[in-house]
């Protein structure tokens, strides 16, 4: 993007710190485009040079500079090239949250290579398909993920290499090895492959809306966007140092919020995991400035004892989504934060929200002065068959003030070609199927397109967009979206199991839907052995918190199960005549579900 057609400035003093936000990120982004041959891999030479030295990525275990994150990354662009691993060969990443793993993807799609982030939670089919879905030749593993590896790799016609960081095993490939064996100077010229903007640098995988994970195409020119329009949003700066415990196979977590800090000079802290005990201790003992959260991490804390750390950190911002208007104000009061960014966007879309309004429980809104370069709608959704009401023209109709529609967001395209994608593009998935049906037409006009989020949204009269659910058979449970389809099709093999239908119900003091599973069963049905099919195939954020054993399930008239009468329903033993179960982790079983258990987990007694 460029400014070139406004009249305004960043300086111009009757702007609110929002609109200059929104300033700073259209001027970092603008020259992303005019440069169609400096990607990321190539822009970090570039910051290594001037801010050498300086720590860039930090650990508990390890620290990078950012000479050192290029020297190492330059090892794994060795790597690729010794295998002659062409432009566009996909290499999976399944290592958990370390400043290695940036080092990986920076090093493998610097040779051309398409890194694919597999989210550490898979097993079995799912994890399988993911492999599938991205066309894998190679796949760099931590060797504690092995395991699970061992269980999906027999799935597949054609399985990677595995390569792996740590003690191997006689089936694969020692990636440390390797790795020794390559220089970590600059790479020489006939090392250094044309790769530009356009090009693909990652597949990100996400639920959508149905079915299996879908791996998102991620251009380079998406990935320098991304960091550039953060770095603007949060005013990055060298100084600053952010604390990211968010996972780093997602799109935030691993790419915009890290890209952002890195292009300014500034550090990133990564946690493997988010403690909230050791959260505030660490955010001060690393002088953190900068928080990514997701909304559940912000309500651990809120839940979490007083900590004498607490009050004595140095945050000046908390960026992130989810955080619920219920305990937004409560947040930032206990916790002395000076500001809060929220922002809505998804891997795959081609558009986002920013409140920098700080109006507690909206995902943002779009400044006046540039609604004609954020064409964001709302649209009336048909409830019972999902899809778009049309008037007599055969064209959408927009939802009213607080009325609640589907987010769509116009499509553009590339401006020039080799200059990466275009600021409104839509890259879709790797699979052509699965990118059209994100895209709607004839929405305002005959023969537009637009993206469709499959998000239900409201827009006040103000202007601020609020959240209001998800369309479709998708939940969010564990900063993690649960697809429904997906999680059916695994209860519904359990033998003893004839008819299953999953859903999101609302549990008090958590965010997002746990998942709950409606079954009928037959004679033989056990649940130990339920509770250990679910264990073998699916991540935990997935398997169903709630069971309801029913006699059979009611269907609508297009012989879909009535899961809005289940999910209202609920779990609650005083109103739900059928036998209910707990998924216990803490015992590794289900557990009956009475009355005392029942309170215990509404009134946040219960982990889940």
């Amino acid at each position: 993007m460029s400014l070139q057609d406004e009249t305004i400035t960043r300086e111009d003093t009757s702007f609110s710190l929002g609109q200059q936000a929104w300033l700073r990120a259209l001027e970092g982004t603008a020259p992303v485009e005019r440069q169609p041959e400096r990607t990321f891999p190539v822009l970090l030479e570039e910051l290594a040079e001037k801010f050498g030295d300086a720590p860039a990525l930090i650990s508990s275990q390890e620290v990078l500079t950012f000479n050192q994150l290029l020297a190492r990354s330059n090892q794994y662009t060795r790597w690729a090239l010794e295998l002659d691993l062409q432009p566009g060969t996909a290499v999976g990443l399944m290592m958990p949250n370390r400043p290695e793993y940036l080092a990986a993807w920076l090093g493998v799609t610097r040779a051309g290579c398409v890194a694919a982030l597999l989210n550490t939670n898979l097993v079995g089919p799912a994890l399988a398909h993911c492999m599938r879905a991205a066309g894998m030749q190679h796949l760099i593993a931590q060797d504690e993920y092995c395991p699970a590896l061992s269980g999906a790799l027999p799935l597949l016609e054609a399985a990677p290499s595995v390569w792996v960081h740590g003690s191997s095993t006689s089936n694969f490939l020692s990636l440390s090895e390797a790795l020794d064996r390559q220089a970590k100077g600059l790479l020489q010229n006939g090392e250094r492959r044309l790769i530009t903007l356009s090009d693909r640098a990652l597949y990100i995988y996400t639920s959508g809306t149905t079915g299996l994970p879908k791996a998102a195409v991620i251009s380079h020119n998406r990935v320098m966007a991304w960091s550039h329009w953060f770095a603007g949003m949060m005013d990055a700066r060298p100084s600053d140092r952010l604390y990211n415990c968010l996972p780093l196979y997602h799109s935030v977590g691993g790419v915009a919020a890290t890209g952002a800090l890195l292009t300014s000079g500034g550090s990133v802290f990564i946690r493997r995991k988010f403690s909230a005990k050791e959260f505030w201790d660490e955010v001060c003992a690393n002088d953190c400035t900068l928080f990514q959260y997701i909304g559940e991490l912000c309500r651990y804390l809120l839940n979490a004892p007083i900590s004498p750390s607490e009050r004595k950190h140095r945050l000046r911002l908390c960026c992130g989504n989810g955080l619920g208007g219920d305990i937004w104000p409560k947040f930032k009061e206990r916790f002395q934060v000076p500001h809060i960014l929220e922002f809505y966007a998804a891997t795959e879309a081609n558009f986002s929200l920013y409140n920098f309004d700080e109006e507690p429980g909206s995902v943002g809104r779009v400044p006046a002065f540039l609604a004609h370069r954020f064409p964001i709608k709302l649209i009336e959704i048909d409830p019972e068959t999902l899809e778009p009401v049309r008037n007599v023209s055969g064209l959408c109709i927009q939802a009213g003030v607080n009325q609640p529609g589907e987010a769509v967001f116009r499509i553009g395209h590339a401006p020039k070609p080799g200059a990466g994608a275009g600021a409104a593009s839509f890259e879709g998935y790797t699979s052509t199927k699965d990118s059209e049906k994100k895209i709607l037409r004839d929405v305002l006009e005959k023969g537009d397109a637009w993206y469709r989020s499959g998000d239900m949204m409201r827009k006040s009269g103000k202007g601020f967009f609020y959240f209001a659910d998800r369309l479709g058979d998708t939940f969010r449970w564990k900063g993690e979206n649960v697809s429904t389809s997906e999680v059916m099709h695994v209860v519904a093999a359990c033998p003893g199991i004839t008819e299953a239908t999953v859903y999101g119900v609302a549990v008090p003091h958590a965010e997002g839907r746990a998942g709950m599973a409606a079954v009928s069963i037959e004679a033989t049905f056990d649940l130990a052995l339920l509770y250990d099919h679910l264990q073998r195939q699916l991540p935990r954020y997935s398997q169903p918190l709630f069971l309801r054993i029913i006699r059979e399930l009611e269907l609508t008239s297009t012989f879909k199960p009535k899961k809005a009468d289940l999910a209202r329903e609920g779990y609650d033993p005083a109103a739900v005549r059928d036998e209910l179960y707990f998924n216990d982790h803490a015992s590794g079983k289900f557990v009956k579900l009475d009355a005392p258990l029942y309170e215990d987990i509404t009134e946040g007694r219960t982990r889940l």
